[in-house]
């Protein structure tokens, strides 16, 4: 969480041993104190928001050090590793790559490019028939924004460059994602940058009660927009801060009424895609089609990689040569992409993150009963979900509990990342997941949330 870092100095933690997890050392490890000190000379303190934990490697579900701890993973490295972690599919088509020897092509084509892009396409939408590989899913969000803007010019005039996004939205890091943005700590240096970036409410029921699409319009109309001043609509599937999904029916009004006004409806889709919902795409859940979608993270399980979907009317609005990144379709990461949609499909991980996050889901909801007076509700779906901490009896965000359960899991053998948005502890463990490592990473949660709030949380 923005503003918080974790101690260096080694605490003495119950031992753990499992066929899952084994922690036999302090938390973090002596010998690595000097490693992390050196990251903190040289790095930005920005970099500080991360467990003190050094990976040595990491095998599936696993994640382990080279002082004999291990953990289960159940941060998928920030929802990257869908496929799970060093797939020897993934590392041994990496391997035949780097062997050629073509690392690296710029923008000359290659077959590989070829074939991701089609392989992409084929498991869009009908419709969407176009894909333009790319590095991070900042750059995904903020291409669609461009080409959301650069249609709205086309079909509306100098008027029609308005973006509408969401409160507590997260799109990326760099200043246009975090522009587009709605996570205060991410963007409070820079509101009214562009005051034709608008944001609403996002309706997950929960901490904003109103999920009707007039809440939407009304919104809009209260800040002076007019659908013919809005060239796009950015969304995310469900928000990355957190785990949480509007009502289907809002989506399925905002789709017919971007068709009605000309505006490009764009799902990111960075987090939500290849399965991590429990369809392949998240946004399958409400039933609409996109006219762009932005990918990134789980598209390769390993290797920086992003992409837009979208219309062909849309994507080819820029002539040849004006639309290009230095690492588009850089040959590793397309063979990573590759051999991990392979994976997704041979193993049936989409259907494997539904039921084993059915389990999941009901293990959490079990866990939030406990405790409701400080885990306020669970939202996600699928091999996602977020536990909102609130403070006691109130409906407030408690930010100090999500970090120390974060903490606590992590020193009990269980991977977590820092906690984002509105005070969330985030889920996301590898799509091959199984159901004993299900149980065991729920038991731990509901163990560490207890001790903490037994210490005085």
């Amino acid at each position: 969480m923005a503003g918080r870092e974790y101690a260096l100095k080694p605490k003495s933690v119950p031992p753990v041993k499992t066929r899952n997890r084994v922690i036999q050392t302090k938390i973090p490890v002596p010998q690595s104190v000097a490693i992390l000190e050196k990251l903190r000379k040289f790095e930005p303190q920005s970099m500080r928001g991360q467990p003190p934990i050094l990976w040595e490697k990491a095998k599936g579900c696993h994640v382990f050090d080279r002082w004999g701890n291990k953990w289960l993973d159940w941060s998928s490295g920030v929802l990257v590793t869908n496929a799970g972690h060093g797939r020897k599919e993934i590392v041994d088509a990496l391997i035949k790559q780097a062997r050629k020897p073509m690392l690296h092509n710029y923008c000359f084509p290659t077959e590989l490019r070829g074939e991701l892009a089609q392989a992409l396409v084929r498991v869009a939408p009908k419709g969407l028939d176009k894909c333009f590989l790319l590095t991070t899913g900042s750059e995904a969000t903020e291409c669609a924004m461009k080409l959301a803007r650069t249609h709205g010019l086309k079909v509306g005039g100098a008027k029609k460059i308005g973006i509408i996004s969401y409160e507590n939205a997260f799109h990326g890091r760099t200043l246009g994602a975090q522009m587009m943005g709605g996570i205060p700590a991410l963007k409070d240096w820079i509101v009214n940058l562009d005051p034709t970036l608008r944001q609403v409410p996002f309706p997950d029921g929960y901490w904003v009660e109103d999920t009707s699409f007039d809440s939407f319009l009304s919104h809009l109309a209260a800040q002076g927009v007019t659908p013919d001043a809005v060239a796009g609509v950015i969304i995310e599937t469900y928000q990355g801060g957190n785990a949480s999904f509007a009502p289907p029916e809002y989506i399925q009004k905002l789709a017919a009424w971007c068709k009605e006004n000309q505006i490009v409806l764009i799902m990111d889709e960075v987090q939500a895609g290849f399965g991590r919902t429990g369809k392949f795409w998240g946004f399958e859940h409400y039933g609409v089609t996109p006219d762009l979608i932005c990918c990134g993270k789980g598209i390769s399980s390993s290797l920086p990689l992003s992409c837009v979907l979208g219309r062909q009317e849309i994507m080819d609005l820029y002539p040849p040569g004006s639309m290009t990144s230095t690492h588009t379709g850089s040959p590793l990461p397309v063979v990573a992409a590759l051999a991990s949609l392979d994976l997704i499909k041979r193993e049936k991980l989409v259907q494997n993150s539904a039921k084993m996050g059915k389990l999941m889901h009901a293990e959490l909801n079990k866990i939030q009963r406990k405790y409701p007076e400080r885990l306020g509700y669970v939202h996600g779906k699928g091999l996602v979900a977020s536990l909102h901490m609130i403070k006691a009896g109130r409906k407030e965000p408690d930010p100090d509990l999500a970090f120390a359960v974060v903490e606590r899991c992590v020193e009990k053998g269980l991977m977590m990342f820092s906690p984002v948005g509105v005070s969330c502890v985030k889920i996301a463990p590898p799509l091959c997941i199984t159901k004993e490592q299900i149980l065991e990473g729920c038991q731990v949660v509901c163990e560490a949330i207890g001790e903490v709030l037994s210490e005085g949380a």
